[in-house]
């Protein structure tokens, strides 16, 4: 009985602590950069092992200091109702999962607020306990950050190459410039590659992906500008 009582203290204050510091947490990337993601880890890790080395390429900018191309690019690629919907694409998942079940490559149907919540916050895996952590980050992220602090921290975390981390980087690698100074078909470009950035190429960019760079393009063309402010 003691041991039991002990249990269920600790479990109390561990919950408590669990919802308090992710709370917190996300309240306080709603006004500061975020400076280091798990997946940069991770990534030094592989590197580490393999006995490379792992150059990091990650500089933080506001998005009314990007192309504003750059978020309509990804909203065409990645999700076309971001400015719709509260975190979940239901019609998109469905569509992924209906697709899933016909393919032998599997696609997701994860919108830019759930990739952002795992870019910021988790792991890349696929487990039910990490879906189930990226759904509850969303839910937070779409109550505090507004769809402009979303796709700012979207596009100065998500991974565009080898160990190139936002669109900065992105930019300054692939072009020589900087993220405000990309045109619509280099933002096309490089929302391309997001599917796979560490075998798509921006450089050096595939048939495949010129293609693809062909499509976001006429997609952006449909879409009503994205809100800087």
């Amino acid at each position: 009985m003691i041991f039991l009582k002990w249990a269920r203290k600790v479990l109390k204050w561990a919950i408590l602590f669990f919802f308090s510091s992710t709370i917190l947490a996300v309240v306080a990337f709603r006004f500061l950069p975020v400076p280091f993601t798990p997946l940069m880890g991770i990534r030094m890790m592989e590197k580490n092992e393999s006995g490379k080395q792992f150059d990091l390429q990650h500089q933080w900018v506001p998005l009314k200091k990007m192309s504003p191309y750059m978020p309509l690019a990804v909203i065409a690629k990645e999700d076309q109702n971001f400015l719709e919907h509260h975190g979940f694409d239901v019609e998109a998942i469905q569509s992924a999962y209906e697709d899933n079940k016909k393919k032998k490559t599997l696609r997701g149907g994860s919108t830019i607020t759930q990739q952002t919540a795992k870019n910021i916050f988790l792991w890349p895996s696929r487990t039910y306990l990490r879906k189930g952590l990226e759904a509850y980050f969303t839910v937070l992220i779409e109550l505090f950050w507004s769809k402009q602090r979303i796709m700012e921290v979207y596009l100065n975390s998500i991974e565009m190459g080898d160990g190139i981390f936002g669109v900065e980087a992105a930019a300054q690698y692939a072009f020589g410039k900087n993220a405000s100074e990309l045109t619509k078909s280099q933002c096309a470009l490089i929302a391309s590659t997001l599917s796979n950035p560490l075998v798509k190429n921006v450089k050096n960019p595939s048939r495949s992906v010129i293609r693809k760079q062909r499509w976001v393009e006429r997609q952006m063309s449909y879409l009503p500008e994205f809100p800087m402010e």
